[in-house]
């Protein structure tokens, strides 16, 4: 099923064509005038060179009004096998199609409602005929079974037409051109931007990153640069608004040679305060009791540190480069891009 987006937004335009595989455009002179467009041969000289294909309305009151029309704008430099006329169904408008078809000119004969609309365009040799899902459903009509009846006539009689889903409104919409064998389909970009999303698509993506980040990214990559050392003779009071500067739950107590005597925790500071009271607070770091601080080396994988969140079931862990400390190791870091 061919895929064209249906806009004049030349932002939206230039987003949607980055993806590499778009068949073409479909635009229409509401939009234009939606965005503010007054050039509009000007605009469609510039659209013709921005997509592969470009679909058009030729208008006019007569098939050869129709006819002028389209050949007035080749004549701004279009290239016809690129470029897709556009007419509304009628019966001034089949009759055009039949005589651009006769000049090797492509026709979307659209705005069609009914099966026997159908029927003439692809008579006159259309080369798409374009139901109005949307509109159609607005007003209460089984849209989907006019496609699959138009589908089906083209199948039947080998007509050389290609039906077009038009007038989406939503991604079901794309699901149901595609059940009903439609042959193209035009859609807006911001329908366009929600069909490859799914809520266990993205789950699993996202898992499959996070184990690949912990079997390829070194702890010392995901460290967030802050080193958060505080000396032993800081005393408890003054550790805990370094300890807030730094942002970490936890600080590192070294002596001047960096030797490690210990992590101060908040947990540790609210066991203190428990035990002792305010008293805590004017107490250096030096004189507290620390146990052996959980540790890992700087060069060693984050699924190393995984291993050791899980097996030690502590939140911060503390990382060296050969027994220096360079940082702290949150169980977020392992999760966070």
């Amino acid at each position: 099923m061919e895929l064209y987006l249906d806009s004049a937004n030349l932002k939206e335009i230039e987003e949607g064509f980055k993806l590499g595989f778009l068949n073409g455009l479909t635009t229409t002179p509401t939009f234009m005038q939606r965005e503010g467009i007054t050039d509009i041969d000007g605009m469609i000289v510039k659209l013709s060179k921005m997509v592969p294909v470009l679909q058009i309305e030729a208008l006019g009151n007569t098939a050869e009004d129709v006819v002028k029309e389209a050949h007035r704008q080749l004549n701004l430099g279009l290239d016809p096998t690129k470029t897709v006329f556009k007419i509304p169904v009628s019966l001034e408008g089949v009759r055009a199609c039949a005589l651009l078809r006769k000049d090797g000119l492509l026709v979307n004969v659209h705005l069609v409602y009914s099966l026997q609309q159908a029927y003439m365009a692809m008579h006159a040799g259309a080369s798409y005929v374009c139901p109005l899902v949307g509109r159609l459903q607005d007003q209460g009509q089984d849209a989907l079974g006019l496609v699959e009846q138009c589908v089906d006539a083209v199948n039947h009689y080998g007509y050389d037409t290609k039906i077009m889903f038009s007038s989406v409104r939503n991604s079901e919409h794309v699901r149901n051109a595609l059940q009903a064998g439609a042959h193209t389909i035009t859609v807006p970009l911001k329908i366009l931007k929600t069909l490859t999303e799914n809520y266990f698509t993205t789950l699993g993506t996202e898992q499959f990153l996070q184990d690949t980040k912990l079997m390829t990214m070194r702890v010392n990559e995901a460290i967030n640069g802050v080193n958060p050392i505080v000396a032993s003779s800081v005393n408890v009071k003054d550790a805990i608004v370094k300890m807030t500067e730094y942002g970490f739950g936890a600080i590192i107590v070294a002596d001047a040679d960096l030797q490690v005597k210990g992590v101060f925790t908040d947990g540790d500071l609210r066991r203190h305060l428990q035990t002792e009271g305010s008293a805590i607070l004017d107490k250096k770091l030096g004189d507290l009791q620390f146990k052996t601080p959980v540790s890992i080396e700087g060069n060693l994988l984050l699924n190393d540190a995984a291993a050791i969140f899980k097996k030690t079931n502590v939140d911060t862990i503390l990382v060296t480069d050969n027994g220096k400390p360079i940082g702290m190791l949150d169980i977020q870091d392992l999760e966070s891009n």
